[in-house]
């Protein structure tokens, strides 16, 4: 068997997602943008959130030209108002029913300690931990309601190591593994 055969095997072998829901929140940029290409490339239907919506529309058209199944809304998930109505929606395009739950949302403002302001402190943790916490919380009963549901939570090395210049990203990031 040549090589592409050995490929075109492995590929019909590749286990399927089709038919599971997921929501990757923040998945329009960097590891977030890989998560939903790959779920949705595995057959899952996928919702993200951006706080861009220009940025989300281009994503979304771009998942659209190559097949995926992948809808968005626009979301500052710091807010707890919006990821109540980004849970709403969700919950209204799976049919109550969610069976992934990614928590992928990070942001950083790269600051000694002693600079930070209560106004960054506050962003941060409600952006980096928070969010990810009350998503969760929120999102159980259509988890539970799927009768198989996972949560991931992406977490960051720098919640591991010191760090000078980020240490309330670090020290949400390190929350989530630790609470979660």
């Amino acid at each position: 068997m040549g090589e592409a055969g050995v490929f075109s095997k492995m590929e019909s072998s590749r286990w399927s997602l089709q038919g599971m829901t997921a929501l990757v929140t923040g998945g329009t940029k960097g590891l977030g943008h890989a998560i939903v290409e790959e779920l949705a490339g595995f057959g899952a239907i996928v919702h993200t959130c951006s706080r861009t919506e220009t940025e989300l529309n281009n994503c979304l058209l771009e998942w659209k030209a190559k097949g995926f199944r992948v809808t968005g809304s626009v979301c500052d998930v710091s807010d707890q108002t919006q990821r109540e109505n980004l849970l709403n929606t969700v919950s209204s395009e799976f049919n109550g029913k969610l069976n992934i739950l990614i928590n992928n949302v990070g942001t950083n403002t790269t600051k000694l300690v002693t600079d930070y302001t209560a106004e960054d402190v506050s962003f941060l943790t409600s952006t980096n931990f928070e969010s990810a916490f009350n998503i969760s919380v929120l999102a159980y009963p259509l988890l539970k309601a799927s009768s198989a549901g996972s949560v991931v939570f992406v977490s960051s090395i720098a919640s591991l190591l010191p760090a000078y210049f980020g240490a309330i990203y670090a020290s949400n990031k390190a929350c989530e593994i630790l609470v979660m």
